[in-house]
């Protein structure tokens, strides 16, 4: 089995790839000029927007992950041109030169509407207001529709492995204005890596699957947990489900978290 990863150098990628490798994996990676993939990876020149430079990238592979994204940045066309346009230019290369090729894309449980009256599952409407959200709905319709063989994995807050996104935590919680009891549904480089390894096998084929793992955590917590703090508060909170992700589907589909908390992954030193 040969895979393509897009986004191989980002967050999710990075730690992903040798994960992959060490479970015997043949590995091809979207690299742009200037990096350097993984010990292990096959490097494949490429830009997401560049068409042309897709085609070698996907010849002769039998699965595509597609993890490439851009989210925190203030350029809104730039998000909708790589989420939107960068996702629709792999599709139709997938489609041109390995239309057997399974078709498994990351996307964001921050599509799930501010207002949902539970925990966000995978069939509730979704309107995401946000730029990054938006744009990754709308390429999962496109592939949705697309006639490829496809998955779609829903990650909660993605953290671990050093990669200093918890550390993000009182930050976003202040521009975002987030209740000190908000929980946030949370997923661990390790269980990404798990949950890729199951959708290869078929298991998630033509589903959007939420990936997360066993205990949303509160805002209040998570800042403590890195070392910081916040104002605590008893006002009611508006939106309680709000980045609460619901995760009975992928158990049914066999996913079972490694890291089923973030507690479990501070008492490891998994952070």
């Amino acid at each position: 089995m040969t895979v393509l990863v897009t986004g191989a150098t980002g967050l999710v990628g990075a730690r992903l790839l040798p994960r992959l490798v060490e479970a015997g994996v043949d590995c091809r990676a979207l690299i742009r000029g200037g990096k350097e993939a993984p010990a292990g990876v096959t490097a494949v020149e490429g830009d997401l927007l560049d068409p042309a430079s897709l085609v070698q990238a996907v010849e002769g592979v039998s699965a595509i992950i597609h993890l490439a994204a851009v989210f925190r940045t203030p350029d809104t066309d730039l998000i909708w041109r790589s989420n939107l346009e960068g996702t629709r230019n792999v599709i139709a290369a997938a489609k041109a030169h390995a239309s057997d090729a399974r078709f498994i894309m990351a996307s964001t449980g921050l599509v799930y509407n501010m207002d949902s009256p539970r925990p966000g599952r995978e069939d509730d409407a979704a309107d995401p207001k946000m730029a990054y959200p938006a744009s990754k709905l709308a390429a999962e319709n496109e592939l949705r529709e697309s006639g490829l063989k496809w998955s779609i994995q829903r990650f909660g807050f993605v953290y671990g492995d050093k990669d200093g996104h918890l550390e993000s935590v009182p930050k976003l919680a202040i521009n975002a204005k987030w209740h000190p009891a908000q929980k946030m549904s949370m997923i661990h480089h390790r269980d990404i890596a798990n949950a890729m390894n199951l959708a290869l096998t078929g298991a998630m084929d033509g589903r959007i699957v939420n990936i997360v793992d066993e205990a949303p955590t509160s805002i209040y917590e998570l800042v403590e947990l890195v070392g910081e703090t916040m104002d605590p508060s008893s006002e009611p909170l508006a939106n309680p489900w709000y980045i609460h992700i619901d995760g009975s589907l992928a158990r049914s589909l066999g996913f079972q978290p490694i890291v089923r908390t973030v507690y479990q992954a501070l008492q490891e030193k998994l952070m």
